[in-house]
C-alpha cells in the first residue's frame, strides 16, 4: 500500500512539472490563428520581394539586376510557404484564395479574412522597406518622390506597366501570368499525377514565381497578386507619391486587382478539364495496387495542397 501511494505521489509530481512548462497562453481560435499566420506570411513574402526591387534600384545597378528581383520574390515566396503553410495554406495571394473558393477547396465565408490578411501583411511590409531604405531612396531621387521618371521610385512598391503596353495588352498580361501561375499550382499539389515531393514545396513554389518572373515580367512587373499590388499602392499615395500612383499609366491600378482572379480561374480551370477530371484509379495506373496501398496512398493526402493552396480540412 505504501508503494502504491509513493507512485500515486510520483505521477502527480510528475504532471504537475509537466503543466508548469507547457506554454500558458495560446490561441485556439481558428481564425484568429488562420489570419495571423496569412498575415506574416505574405509579410515575410513582401519584405522579402519588395526590398530586392529596392535594392537594385537604389543601388543604380551594383546591388543586382533584374534576376535579383525575381530571385527575391522567388525565394521569398518559398520562405512564406514556410510560415504559414501549415496554418493557412501560404495563400498570400487574393487570386490564389479566390481561386479555391470557386474550385471548393476553401469556403467563401473564408475569402474576406484572407484578404484583409494579405492586404495587412503587405501594407505592412510596404512600410517596412520604406523605413529601412528611406535614406537610400531620398539619396537615389534627392527627395522627389515621383512614378514616372528617370528617377521614378514608386516602382519599388507596386507594379507599372512598361511605356509600349496598352491596358487591353496588359490586361491579357496579367490574366496569361495568373492563369500560369494557378495551372502550375494545380498540377503541382495533384496526387495522381506528379506532385512536389514531399517536403520540396515550398522550393517548387518559390521557383515556379522565378520561373514566371523570368518569363512573364518584362511587360508589367509580374503583379499575378490583387492584395500584394493595390496595399504597396495606396501605401505610396499615402507617404508622398500622392495620387499619381493610380493615374499612372492611363488608370493601371485596376489592371493587377481585377485580371489575376480571372487569369486564376482559368488556369485553374484549364487543368482541371483537360488533366485532373481524366485520371484513371490509382489502381489502374499503378497496375493493380492492393486495396491497402491505394488506402495508405489516399490517407497520406496532399501536402502541397495544404502548404500551398488551401486551409486545413478542419476550416
Amino acid at each position: 500500500m505504501k508503494d502504491l501511494v509513493q507512485s500515486v505521489e510520483l505521477g502527480v509530481s510528475q504532471r504537475k512539472r509537466l503543466n508548469v512548462s507547457q506554454p500558458k497562453v495560446w490561441l485556439k481560435n481558428e481564425l484568429v490563428r488562420v489570419g495571423l499566420a496569412e498575415s506574416l506570411c505574405t509579410y515575410v513574402m513582401m519584405v522579402l520581394g519588395l526590398g530586392s526591387v529596392a535594392q537594385v534600384v537604389t543601388g543604380q545597378g551594383v546591388f543586382g539586376e533584374y534576376l535579383s528581383i525575381n530571385l527575391g520574390f522567388g525565394l521569398g515566396v518559398a520562405m512564406g510557404v514556410h510560415v504559414g503553410g501549415k496554418v493557412s495554406g501560404a495563400h498570400m495571394n487574393a487570386a490564389v484564395s479566390f481561386t479555391m473558393c470557386t474550385f471548393g477547396r476553401l469556403g467563401w465565408k473564408m475569402l474576406p479574412l484572407y484578404v484583409f490578411a494579405q492586404l495587412l501583411g503587405s501594407f505592412l511590409a510596404a512600410g517596412t522597406i520604406y523605413v529601412v531604405y528611406y535614406e537610400a531612396i531620398y539619396d537615389y531621387c534627392g527627395g522627389n518622390l515621383t512614378v514616372t521618371g528617370v528617377k521614378a521610385t514608386a516602382g519599388i512598391f507596386a507594379t507599372y506597366p512598361a511605356p509600349y503596353l496598352s491596358l487591353l495588352a496588359g490586361f491579357i498580361d496579367q490574366v496569361f501570368g495568373t492563369a500560369m501561375l494557378l495551372l502550375c499550382l494545380m498540377a503541382l499539389s495533384d496526387q495522381k499525377n506528379k506532385p512536389a515531393a514531399v517536403g520540396s514545396e515550398p522550393v517548387a513554389v518559390g521557383l515556379l514565381v522565378l520561373l514566371i518572373g523570368i518569363s512573364l515580367g518584362s511587360n508589367s512587373g509580374y503583379a499575378i497578386n490583387p492584395t500584394r499590388d493595390i496595399a504597396p499602392r495606396v501605401f505610396t499615395a499615402i507617404a508622398g507619391w500622392g495620387a499619381d500612383v493610380f493615374r499612372s499609366g492611363n488608370g493601371w491600378w485596376w489592371v493587377p486587382l481585377v485580371a489575376p482572379p480571372i487569369g486564376g480561374v482559368l488556369g485553374a480551370g484549364l487543368y482541371r478539364v483537360l488533366v485532373e477530371m481524366h485520371h484513371a484509379p490509382l489502381s489502374e495506373q499503378d497496375g493493380g495496387l492492393v486495396e491497402e496501398e491505394t488506402a495508405s496512398l489516399e490517407k497520406q493526402g496532399n501536402i502541397c495542397a495544404n502548404m500551398c493552396l488551401r486551409p486545413p480540412t478542419s476550416l
